[in-house]
């Protein structure tokens, strides 16, 4: 099987490629190579190398910033996944398509179904969505949708790395309590990803992420225990756990976003770790100082 791998630079991206089964054709394609929001150089890359399966982990995910980007937000998250969805289907392929929880609203207090209905609060979750919508319009049931949240890696641009500059730069790290999702390696991403690949049966919404449930103070918390047995931090400072309103920010996030994963584990077999087990074996992966 050939699968082209869009967004193959970020932290899905990277731990897809890293990760991928023996006996595929991967192209892996970042950023720089496939701009996805450019219509005719989407369908002149997809048609060159005719992919069986595309799996797009490209992604406006700068939360906050996208309140004042909305028109790069949607040109990458909805008009991009529209021309790749586009593009798969002109040359028969499939594709799997990574989204956020972000889609949901966060005013219920049960894990969020894939047929829960969807109400973004913020410009982010808005084009995830309408990028959901597109794949699923141009390409039916050859469309995988996966939700995904609060995913991390031990590279790039997410929460771990930026709560161990803090606690290294700082006296105190004050972190949003009332919160409440589920922390994902972006390994365990890619691991789904990889499994409804697997299966040309598996359609339509599915979520994933790792097991157990958090608040962003618990994930620091979690960060800083971890951190400190492996010799990653020298020092334990206090992390002050704070309100919602004593944290302002652009956009508005979901109180609560943890997202039911049933149907996912009955149609792929996996079994997540718990999302502790997962930071651990992140951090295993950082260089020591």
């Amino acid at each position: 099987m050939r699968v082209l791998i869009a967004g193959a630079g970020g932290q899905i991206g990277r731990a897809l490629v890293a990760t991928a089964p023996r006996g595929l054709s991967i192209v892996a394609l970042a950023r720089d190579q496939l701009d996805v929001s450019r219509e005719a150089s989407v369908h002149r890359a997809v048609k060159a190398e005719a992919p069986d399966l595309l799996i797009n982990a490209t992604g406006y995910t700068a939360v906050d910033r996208a309140e004042a980007e909305p028109e790069q937000a949607w040109a990458v998250n909805e008009r991009g996944a529209g021309h790749l969805a586009e593009a798969a289907a002109a040359v028969g392929g499939r594709m799997v398509h990574f989204s956020t929880d972000y889609v949901f609203d966060g005013s219920q207090r049960r894990p969020y179904t894939p047929a829960d209905p969807p109400n973004p609060l913020n410009v982010y979750g808005a084009t995830k969505l309408a990028g959901e919508r597109a794949v699923l319009a141009a390409l039916g049931d050859r469309a995988a949708i996966i939700r995904t949240a609060w995913v991390y890696a031990a590279e790039g641009r997410n929460f771990l790395l930026t709560m161990l500059r803090l606690m290294k730069e700082r006296d105190e790290v004050r972190v949003v309590s009332d919160q409440t999702g589920t922390p994902t390696s972006a390994v365990s991403a890619a691991s789904a990803a990889w499994a409804v690949a697997a299966r040309a049966d598996v359609q339509g919404v599915l979520h994933w992420t790792d097991a157990g449930v958090a608040s962003w103070f618990d994930f620091a918390v979690a960060i800083a225990e971890e951190a400190g047995k492996l010799g990653i931090l020298s020092r334990a400072i206090p992390i002050r756990p704070i309100a919602t309103e004593e944290f302002p920010t652009p956009a508005r996030r979901p109180r609560y976003s943890v997202l039911d994963c049933t149907e996912t584990l009955a149609v792929t077999g996996l079994t997540p770790d718990h999302w502790r087990i997962a930071l651990r074996r992140t951090l295993e992966e950082l260089p020591r100082d």
